[in-house]
């Protein structure tokens, strides 16, 4: 990847499609997601579509599924697939995979295997949709396992569009997307790094306090629009957050230019945009 070449490193973007027709989500559950962000673009986008729609756009993009096949019953897309898919397309896409917690020692075999094998150069989880506790120690040999192949790990916190407005939110717990139950993951593995993914509303201060107090740990701005951001979320990026804050979409479900354009019209020194938006990611994910 030609990071000189690129505008924009994008630490958040979805796979939800593979070339066999089958998606991320089930059909109630992608629906539900769609009518909640009012996206217009494509919902289902595969590698290739990735490909294409950020190339043409000047950026890169990380992109992952989430494997939460034991809580939804809904088989997941391939991270194997994924990852081979991008390094097609390695100027522009950067591949994460995804394992399932529950799976025990066989979702940490396949983590080494994902590292080693296919060049994956991160994790995502979704705690509220995989269903589980982070800070659980059922989970320590998983983060052990990140810690020593050098990856970091992206988790979903706070408010969840995936179930929103379905009865029970179809039993999707938001309580396990709260940033304070990654404090312990942190604490006890400082060597991985932790990125945590969206304004983490209802729990905001939490997770400034945690990027705040640990080195290992940062905020990605995706999944709202910025001018929806908590206020107390501008002023740590603009301010003591600046080098820890990193700009992601959520794409499909919010396009990176509308959310560039939002985030331009923050207030935030203008200094800073190269590092929020390219420059922080180059170095978490060891590009720079």
């Amino acid at each position: 990847m030609d990071f000189d070449a690129i505008r924009a490193l994008d630490v958040h973007v979805h796979v939800e499609a593979d070339d066999h027709g089958h998606h991320s989500l089930d059909d109630e559950l992608m629906d539900a997601s769609a009518a909640y962000f009012k996206g217009a673009e494509n919902r289902t986008p595969t590698v290739e579509d990735l490909a294409a729609r950020y190339r043409a756009a000047g950026m890169a993009a990380v992109v992952f599924t989430v494997d939460a096949t034991t809580a939804t019953g809904h088989p997941a897309l391939s991270s194997e697939e994924i990852a081979e898919s991008a390094a097609a397309h390695a100027d522009v896409l950067i591949p994460f995979g995804s394992v399932d917690p529950h799976q025990g020692e066989a979702a940490v075999r396949r983590a080494r295997f994902l590292v080693e094998e296919h060049g994956v150069r991160g994790f995502k989880f979704h705690p509220s949709l995989q269903a589980f506790s982070p800070d659980d120690a059922t989970f320590t040999p998983l983060w052990a396992a990140l810690e020593e192949l050098g990856v970091p790990a992206l988790f979903h916190t706070g408010q969840n569009g995936i179930g929103a407005g379905l009865p029970g939110g179809r039993g999707i717990k938001l309580r396990y997307s709260n940033p304070l139950l990654l404090d312990d993951v942190a604490a006890d593995f400082p060597a991985l790094t932790i990125i945590l993914a969206h304004p983490s509303v209802p729990w905001q201060a939490e997770a400034i306090s945690m990027a705040t107090h640990k080195a290992n740990i940062f905020i990605d701005l995706s999944g709202w629009r910025p001018k929806y951001f908590p206020p107390e979320l501008v002023r740590a990026a603009g301010g003591m957050l600046r080098h820890k804050v990193l700009f992601g979409s959520d794409y499909p479900l919010i396009t990176p230019e509308r959310w560039l354009d939002d985030f331009t019209g923050l207030g935030i020194d203008p200094a800073l945009l190269p590092g929020i938006l390219k420059g922080n990611a180059a170095g978490v994910l060891g590009l720079a």
